[in-house]
């Protein structure tokens, strides 16, 4: 806050306390003397009174003198609000002291907020002196600056000779339209490789009949009387701590700072549903609960707001044959003890088709064989691939032939000779 000095007014030979920067200077007997103030703070009290001042002194702000009537004070807003909007003056500054020229002119209109305003400064405003305070705590009791501008000016100056202004407040109260969902269902093949799908999607759109303003075609809209064009509603709520100021969306227009007769085709509403095909791109390596978003595909803004997004879900099919973990394709493959024992050559299939996969003699069950750079793309990077894992299942018999076993014991003879060492089993 800025240095508030406190003139203290006794009878006799009283002293000057000062208070400045939170630090009250000032003689002991000064202060000792006073009697203690009422509840309301607002009263003389036995021959003292107190008076605060702001360094901040809002005739200055808007270069008016103390007893300018309102239509200067009028004048002197337009005139300094035009010079400092932020949307013109690019200076460092300039938005902060457009806001406190906005500030200034709402006191200094106000005959309530004046007159507390001349007596207490800027401090009786926000409330800082017992039961004075008229404002609703700091910068949330004023009115939107903004909104205050746009209620001189319009929301974009039509007709005013300065283009541009009043673009940011028109930006705030446009409203940008939702997104919209959409779960599409792919192939395996589809998610690993890409592909490109044609969705159908509900969503609203401009009305082409009304442009979007949700305005019936020949009327014009009018400035909220409720509100005057500012969209926001303005209610005194009275505590024990003083009048605070409740600042809310204005019910009759719903913050659009205007009241019109609505288009018969939308309802006031700018926008009307329609169904619309859009491509879409799937890249490389999406898998279950991957998220593709669509930008400027989903409902479309209200008063110039911009379109939300549209978000497809993706699902993957599962694969009769392959298994996938990342970018990690797994499968299995299933061979007789006799191609364990021997080596033997399979096909297998993978994501690019049928290969065929030497298996090496003496292969034991539960062996992997890989095969490298034959899984799924990595996502955003396709030239680098996965790999395939093939897991190998040795087939054991649970009956064989008369010849089979005969054969089986010959070996297991064979196998008995090969044999070394003291002990025979």
């Amino acid at each position: 806050l800025p240095p508030i000095r406190m003139q203290c007014k006794l009878p006799g030979s009283a002293q000057l306390g000062r208070a400045t920067g939170g630090h009250v200077h000032a003689h002991r007997p000064c202060l000792g003397s006073l009697p203690r103030p009422s509840a309301s703070g607002a009263r003389r009290t036995r021959g003292y009174s107190v008076v605060v001042r702001a360094d901040s002194d809002y005739y200055n702000l808007l270069g008016v003198e103390k007893g300018a009537d309102k239509k200067t004070i009028k004048q002197a807003y337009r005139q300094k609000a035009r010079k400092f909007h932020p949307d013109v003056n690019k200076e460092e500054g300039a938005e902060e002291l457009f806001k406190k020229i906005g500030e200034a002119y709402e006191v200094l209109s106000d005959d309530n907020k004046k007159a507390i305003y001349d007596r207490y400064g800027e401090a009786g405003l926000k409330g800082n002196i017992g039961g004075m305070g008229g404002g609703g705590g700091g910068q949330g009791g004023f009115t939107d600056p903004f909104s205050l501008f746009e209620s001189f000016f319009g929301a974009s100056m039509g007709g005013g000779g300065g283009g541009g202004f009043g673009g940011q407040r028109q930006r705030s109260r446009a409203q940008d339209g939702e997104d919209e969902r959409h779960d599409l269902q792919l192939d395996f093949l589809e998610a690993v490789f890409g592909c490109s799908k044609e969705l159908t999607v509900d969503r609203l759109a401009t009305d082409p009949v009304c442009s979007g303003t949700g305005v019936k075609v020949g009327t014009s809209a009018s400035t909220c009387p409720q509100c005057n064009g500012t969209g926001q509603y303005v209610s005194n709520v009275r505590t024990p701590l003083g009048v605070f100021q409740q600042v809310s969306v204005c019910p009759r227009c719903e913050g659009a700072g205007q009241v019109f007769t609505s288009c018969e085709v939308c309802g006031g509403d700018g926008r009307i549903r329609e169904t619309k095909t859009i491509s879409v791109k799937v890249p490389p390596g999406v898998d279950s609960g991957s998220r593709l978003r669509v930008r400027g595909e989903g409902n479309s803004g209200k008063r110039g707001g911009e379109p939300g997004d549209l978000y497809v879900y993706l699902n993957v099919k599962d694969h009769p044959d392959l298994r996938r973990d990342g970018t990690t394709i797994h499968s299995d493959v299933e061979i007789t003890y006799i191609d364990a024992i021997l080596g033997t050559q399979c096909k297998v299939v993978t994501v690019d088709g049928p290969v065929e996969l030497k298996i090496p003699a003496g292969t034991q069950p539960g062996t992997t064989l890989l095969m490298a750079k034959r899984g799924v793309p990595r996502l955003g990077t396709p030239a680098l691939r996965g790999d395939h894992q093939v897991h190998v299942r040795v087939k054991i018999p649970k009956q064989v032939g008369a010849d089979e076993k005969k054969l089986i014991d010959e070996l297991k003879e064979l196998q008995g000779k090969a044999r070394v060492g003291p002990f025979r089993f």
